[in-house]
């Protein structure tokens, strides 16, 4: 993946130094930042000279002439320019957003003034005795894990010895975690997150696997910063989406074909919620879908073990369904594309599947395309997914019978776990818009939650057969608003999955407006943060909020 990048990139810088007809005289260099920190990913291109593409130092360096009057710089679809006609010299730092970084900045907060970069090993030889009786004492709390006390004495050797050993950051990413997950309020919990971050931003500049520990860093971020808790305005959501995508795109590109499987998926999430809260331009998505759809293929062929070639199958399934669901596939093209290729492929049981997950995950389920090869399917091998595509056939057309027929062939036949889950969902949402069947359709929507318990969908589902049965739940007001705890709980559990953050974060702004008011559960004697069961059939207990 490297070696193709820096072939395209060679291409590139050869044809733009043609193009300045071979007259360059100046190499001008610098570095690009992004609020104060190196920026990956800019396209540095000089006035009548050449391009380049910066890496993960945010350095550049491009040829131009005497006649060069400035420099542009481009992030995905937004460009700025540096003029240089009247500046003097050949290096120009340039701050893409915020402000360039002063003398001395971006030391770790807390490093000390001696820091001493030598390993555990030479050390221990050197019998330095404040390193050993430091590492001692974290070492001996740490092991009976007791993080408090093991703290103060990791901070010493954090600060101090940063290169002495790799469990240091480990060990501190671990009691990090267990702080966030602890935390007593969203202030703790957020500066207990910010320490994390900057375990691993040290990490890498001592002990370096820059790709791999940028795709942690984006894992524990987004799985933090959008689990249940504090409610993210729209502003806060994005600048956590576009942190976590901006570290697994740097994570992707520097890992290549070492990238952790899950990094690709929480790519592709991001690029989808994104691209929903009008960040990205359509086009990104695709690009990054072929990303991830390229490197799989990579990762595959380089591949032998059994078990991660089956990981490797559910990744690609996995993103296949985030781009198709995205918005950014555009249906008209994908029969464009498919039809010529089934008219060759009618007898390929495994093409005319795939093409129809394709076409069913972006909505393309109207199409003739789409019902002539549910059809072959069903004729070559009335498998469980050929059942669940007859099932969604019939759902367009509004036969309901048939549909459910279908639905409940798949669901008995399937083995697979993954696509039973997607199949109960489904059927569970169906019968609750079709028939306003509330309990039956949250009972296929918890299956597909004993299944796959992160199910952000499902969790949504259920929220919205709670909002459907708050109508006509309950003796009186209070009773039905009482259920408005519980649509918020399930909202804020499907928005710790970035697959639906952006859908249940405006779900949650929605209903909460519903809760009961103070003077209602003040009469029936009920406490802010008191467990409240909400009886008949919902049968479900929740928190007393206002």
């Amino acid at each position: 993946m490297k070696a193709v990048f820096r072939i395209a990139l060679l291409i590139t810088s050869l044809g733009l130094v043609f193009a300045s007809n071979l007259q360059a005289q100046r190499m001008i260099s610098g570095t690009v930042y992004r609020d104060g920190e190196p920026a990956a990913g800019i396209n540095v291109e000089a006035h009548r000279g050449s391009s380049m593409m910066t890496s993960f130092d945010g350095k550049y360096k491009v040829e131009a002439d005497e006649k060069t009057k400035w420099i542009k710089f481009t992030y995905i679809n937004e460009s700025k320019r540096l003029d240089i006609e009247d500046k003097t010299g050949d290096v120009f730092d340039f701050p893409f957003e915020g402000e360039l970084p002063s003398a001395g900045e971006g030391e770790e907060e807390g490093e000390s003034s001696d820091v001493i970069l030598k390993s555990i090993k030479e050390l221990i030889q050197d019998q330095d005795r404040d390193f050993m009786n430091e590492w001692s004492l974290y070492d001996q709390f740490y092991k009976q894990e007791n993080f408090e006390s093991a703290l103060p004495h990791w901070r010493k050797i954090y600060a101090r010895y940063p290169k002495s050993t790799l469990n240091i950051y480990i060990h501190g990413a671990n009691m990090f975690e267990k702080f966030i997950e602890k935390s007593d309020s969203p202030e703790k919990k957020n500066e207990n997150i910010n320490e994390l971050m900057k375990i691993y931003d040290k990490r890498v500049k001592y002990f370096n696997e820059k790709g791999f520990v940028l795709g942690r860093k984006a894992t524990a971020w987004l799985k933090y910063k959008l689990e249940n808790g504090r409610e993210l305005e729209n502003g806060e959501l994005k600048e956590t989406l576009t942190k976590g995508y901006d570290w697994t795109n740097e994570s992707i590109a520097e890992g290549g074909s070492k990238t952790e499987l899950p990094v690709l998926v929480l790519f592709m999430q991001t690029s989808r919620s994104l691209f929903k809260l009008g960040e990205i331009p359509k086009e990104t998505v695709v690009k990054n879908y072929d990303i991830c759809n390229n490197l799989l293929n990579t990762i595959q062929a380089e591949t032998e073990e059994e078990s991660k070639l089956s990981d490797i199958e559910k990744v690609k399934v996995a993103i296949e369904e985030i781009f198709s669901k995205s918005g950014a596939a555009d249906c008209e093209a994908l029969v464009n594309i498919f039809t010529p290729q089934f008219d060759e492929n009618k007898d390929d049981i495994d093409f005319i599947k795939n093409m129809l997950r394709r076409l069913g995950n972006a909505n393309c389920d109207e199409t003739p395309l789409f019902s002539d090869a549910t059809e072959r399917l069903y004729e070559l091998d009335p498998s469980a997914e050929a059942a669940y595509n007859m099932a969604r056939r019939n759902v367009k057309s509004n036969d309901t019978e048939r549909a459910k027929k279908y639905y409940q062939q798949a669901m008995e036949q399937e083995t697979d776990k993954e696509l039973l889950a997607k199949y109960y969902y489904e059927y569970g949402l169906f019968i609750f818009a079709k028939e306003h069947a509330l309990q039956e359709a949250r009972s296929y929507a918890r299956k597909a939650l004993d299944i796959k318990s992160n199910y952000c969908e499902a969790l949504m589902l259920i929220g919205e057969i709670y909002v459907a049965a708050s109508h006509s739940f309950g003796g009186d007001d209070f009773e039905k608003a009482s259920i408005f705890w519980l649509v918020v709980d399930y909202f804020e559990r499907a928005r710790s999955n970035p697959d639906c953050a952006v859908d249940a974060s405006t779900k949650i702004r929605d209903y909460r407006k519903y809760f009961p008011n103070k003077e209602e559960a003040f009469f029936r004697s009920l406490q802010e943060g008191k467990t409240y069961k909400v009886g008949g059939w919902i049968n479900e207990s929740t928190k007393v909020r206002f």
